[in-house]
C-alpha cells in the first residue's frame, strides 16, 4: 500500500485550515447557544424611565397561559378610533415607549395597550418565539376584556420584531386590522443578511416566518418602511407586503427613513385614514385598496363575511 506524506508547506496549510475550521465551529456553537440573548436583547432599565407622569396610563399585570406574570401599560382614550395592542421591537420596553404611546393616543386617537415580552421591563420569564406568540394572545384577551370589546375588534400594531409577533397573532386569531412598521419577512433572512458567513437557517430556533404566516391573514393591513433602513432592508419589508394575500392592504414609503428614525407627520395622517377605513367593531365590511401616486394606498369597501 502506498503511503502519502504532506510536505512541510502542506502541513502548515492543513494546520491553518484546521484551526480556521475549529474556530468557525466554535463561533457557530457559541452563537447558537446565545441565540436567545441576540434575538431578545432586553435593554437595561432605570427607575427614571418608569416615571411617565406626563402620560396618563394604567400599570397592568396579567398572566400568561402558563401563569408567568407579564406587564404592560394601558393608555385609554375617550371615544377612540380603535383599540390597539402594541407589540414593540426587541430593543425596547414599555417605559421607553412613552413618546410613541402619546403619539398614538394624541395623533391616531386610539386607546393603546403596550406589553412587554418575557424578560423585558417588569415581565417575568424568558422569551422564546412560541411563548411570545401565546403571550400576545393573552395580551389581546386582557385588552378586549378591559375595554369591553370582542378580541377580534382589537387592532394589532407591531414594530420591528413586534411586527412578526403581530403577524403571528393575526395569522391565528381574528383582529380588526393590522399595522406593521419596519418589520422583516422572516427573521432568519434578516440574520443571514447581517451574518452571511453563518448557517443561520439551520442554526436558529426563533425563526418568525412572517412571510408564510401573513398569507393566512385576510383583514385590513397597513405597512410602512424606510428606504434607508439599515437593520431590516426596505426590500425585506416590501417582500412581506407583496406576500400578503389580503386585498385590503396599503404600503407607506418613508423616504430616507432609517430603522429607528421617527415617523413623519404624513404617516400619522395615513394611519388615521387607515383606522377610519376599518369596519366598525362587529360590522360586516371589508376594506379593499388601490394605489395612489404617493406610495400610500387608498380605500374602497365591499361586503364580506366573518374574517378567518
Amino acid at each position: 500500500m502506498a503511503t502519502y506524506y504532506l510536505s512541510a508547506g502542506g502541513r502548515r496549510v492543513w494546520r491553518v485550515v484546521r484551526l480556521i475550521a475549529i474556530a468557525y465551529l466554535l463561533v457557530v456553537l457559541m452563537l447558537s447557544r446565545f441565540e436567545r440573548r441576540l434575538v431578545y436583547p432586553a435593554p437595561r432599565q432605570t427607575a427614571e424611565e418608569w416615571d411617565a407622569f406626563d402620560l396618563p396610563h394604567e400599570d397592568v399585570y396579567f398572566a400568561a397561559e402558563d401563569g408567568t406574570k407579564l406587564h404592560g401599560w394601558y393608555v385609554p382614550r375617550e371615544n377612540p378610533k380603535a383599540v390597539v395592542l402594541f407589540c414593540h421591537g426587541n430593543g425596547e420596553h414599555v417605559a421607553r415607549l412613552a413618546p410613541m404611546l402619546r403619539l398614538l393616543h394624541d395623533k391616531a386617537e386610539v386607546s393603546v395597550f403596550a406589553w412587554d415580552y418575557r424578560g423585558y421591563g417588569r415581565s417575568e420569564g424568558k422569551p422564546f418565539e412560541t411563548n411570545v406568540l401565546t403571550d400576545a394572545r393573552q395580551a389581546q384577551l386582557w385588552l378586549a376584556k378591559r375595554v369591553g370589546v370582542r378580541p377580534e375588534d382589537v387592532v394589532v400594531y407591531g414594530r420591528s420584531l413586534g411586527g412578526a409577533v403581530a403577524v403571528g397573532l393575526a395569522a391565528e386569531h381574528p383582529v380588526r386590522g393590522m399595522v406593521l412598521e419596519r418589520t422583516f419577512s422572516e427573521l432568519v433572512e434578516t440574520a443571514a443578511y447581517h451574518f452571511p458567513w453563518l448557517p443561520v437557517r439551520w442554526m436558529m430556533k426563533n425563526k418568525y416566518p412572517s412571510i408564510e404566516r401573513i398569507t393566512t391573514y385576510h383583514g385590513p393591513l397597513l405597512m410602512s418602511h424606510g428606504t434607508e433602513d439599515e437593520v431590516v432592508p426596505f426590500e425585506m419589508g416590501k417582500k412581506l407586503f407583496e406576500a400578503a394575500t389580503t386585498k385590503s392592504k396599503r404600503f407607506f414609503v418613508v423616504q430616507g427613513g432609517s430603522h429607528n428614525s421617527p415617523q413623519p407627520d404624513d404617516y400619522y395622517a395615513a394611519l388615521g385614514e387607515f383606522l377610519d377605513s376599518l369596519p366598525k367593531a362587529g360590522a360586516a365590511e371589508r376594506v379593499t385598496s388601490h394605489v395612489n401616486g404617493n406610495g400610500v394606498y387608498g380605500t374602497t369597501s365591499e361586503a364580506f363575511g366573518p374574517q378567518h
